[in-house]
């Protein structure tokens, strides 16, 4: 099974699809975003654009997912967080995946406009830009996906882009519960405690810091 976490920039996917891996045995997360970066690197920045317009992207993203999903090794479910908002798009991955015969789940996380601005502006990457180099300014990868945050609000309400979960009152471990209890695996007790569920999503978030 693939369970694509669909959703604007900055509304938490990478958080809960690192908290469904953790608590879903045998699960691993093949992030479509590294396929871009790859890509990215390749090429001179002048050249740098949305790399999911890339047919190299798209290809290359369904051909990887494909080889995951039928390969051994493996008992959980594969978790692919992606901003995904061009239908087209949509066609070209998730839906040749289906009809590749895998089992896909889509999701889309939702939030209010103001709520997703101060997610960005509180996730890693944005307070580590600016702890560094003592500037207010929100980096570029920020700068991008506040630029891009009502193009997706708009297009992921649409239907094809369901199933809609509303993230605006429930947390990280709460939006993966949903989505576990949409698609029917046990996701393992979550231990957490204040503290360490903080240090947990700090350090996802560290992760995400991208260098060019």
């Amino acid at each position: 099974m693939l369970l694509w976490i669909n959703g604007p920039f900055g509304v938490g996917k990478s958080q809960t699809a690192h908290e469904l891996s953790r608590r879903l045995p045998g699960s691993v997360i093949c992030d479509p975003e590294e396929v871009g970066y790859g890509l990215h690197r390749m090429l001179p920045p002048a050249l740098r654009g949305d790399f999911k317009d890339l047919v190299a992207w798209r290809q290359g993203v369904f051909e990887v997912l494909d080889l995951v999903l039928t390969g051994r090794g493996r008992s959980g479910p594969v978790i692919a967080p992606m901003t995904m908002i061009e239908p087209d798009h949509f066609r070209e991955t998730i839906e040749r995946l289906r009809e590749r015969g895998h089992n896909v789940r889509h999701f889309t996380l939702f939030a209010e406009r103001e709520t997703i601005l101060r997610r960005l502006n509180e996730r890693g990457l944005g307070q580590a830009i600016r702890m560094v180099l003592g500037k207010e300014a929100p980096p570029r990868r920020e700068s991008f996906a506040v630029s891009r945050l009502d193009v997706c609000l708009e297009k992921l309400a649409a239907p094809e882009f369901a199933e809609h979960i509303d993230t605006e009152r429930i947390d990280v471990a709460g939006a993966a519960e949903r989505i576990a209890a949409s698609v029917g695996p046990t996701l393992a007790p979550n231990t957490d405690g204040p503290l360490r569920g903080r240090l947990r999503r700090a350090g996802v978030g560290i992760r995400q810091i991208r260098i060019f």
